[in-house]
């Protein structure tokens, strides 16, 4: 399909655009069982957020309470187990026992290099948000203010009308759901689409002709007059 007949005059593919790697293929379901995993376990989590009247952090407390637990109780049956394994081959007494493990925890510590990198990353995005921030404070850079302030009216806007668990939620459907579907039919979308926009285009000129250059002049002749 020639470039011209395509959104934007894009040369390169969705897939292309959205980087070729592991995302790129979940998005477009090219990994078909991660994808379905991903939209299967958001659902699970709303479900259970939504229906179930849990927070998130009584949730994580309540998991890792059960874990905890659980991991506990595993590790006081196995050492009595043991120390009757121990008791009846020292007083050679069969007790049809078996040594049983504790619970298989690994050591878990986290590497100097990694926590490094992590920071310093942070600090690198943190830093860079920060400098942004004051040069849309300071009247530096009007056209991101803009942007930015449009962006917080709409996310003001859209988190009045829903709670954050389901918008995003919704917005991890439509990232997961609108790229595929737009791939698959992208010939089409994107012929009605320029359609759409070469129509938008005659109406808003034929507007200009009839109504808005009428405005102008009436305007003009006003100021002219004054």
């Amino acid at each position: 399909m020639d470039s011209s007949a395509r959104l934007f005059n894009r040369e390169r593919t969705l897939h292309q655009i959205l980087g070729e790697g592991f995302v790129a293929d979940v998005m477009l379901w090219r990994r078909r069982n991660v994808t379905v995993g991903i939209l299967f376990v958001t659902l699970a989590a709303w479900v259970v957020f939504e229906r179930s009247g849990y927070t998130l952090l009584s949730l994580l407390a309540s998991v890792f309470l059960l874990l905890f637990v659980i991991l506990f109780l595993w590790a006081k049956a196995a050492a009595i187990l043991n120390r009757a394994v121990n008791l009846g081959q020292k007083s050679y007494i069969v007790t049809g026992l078996e040594y049983r493990p504790p619970p298989p925890l690994p050591n878990l510590q986290l590497p100097e290099e990694m926590v490094n990198e992590v920071a310093a990353c942070v600090r690198s995005r943190v830093n860079t948000l920060l400098s942004v921030s004051h040069d849309i404070a300071m009247g530096r850079d009007p056209k991101l203010f803009f942007k930015v302030a449009a962006s917080l009216c709409v996310i003001s806007v859209i988190g009045g009308c829903t709670d954050f668990l389901t918008l995003g939620y919704t917005t991890l459907v439509i990232v997961l759901t609108v790229p595929a579907i737009y791939e698959k039919y992208e010939d089409h979308i994107d012929r009605y689409s320029i359609m759409g926009y070469m129509e938008f285009r005659r109406l808003y000129a034929r507007l200009d002709a009839e109504c808005f250059s009428k405005i102008r002049k009436w305007i003009l002749e006003k100021r002219k007059l004054n």
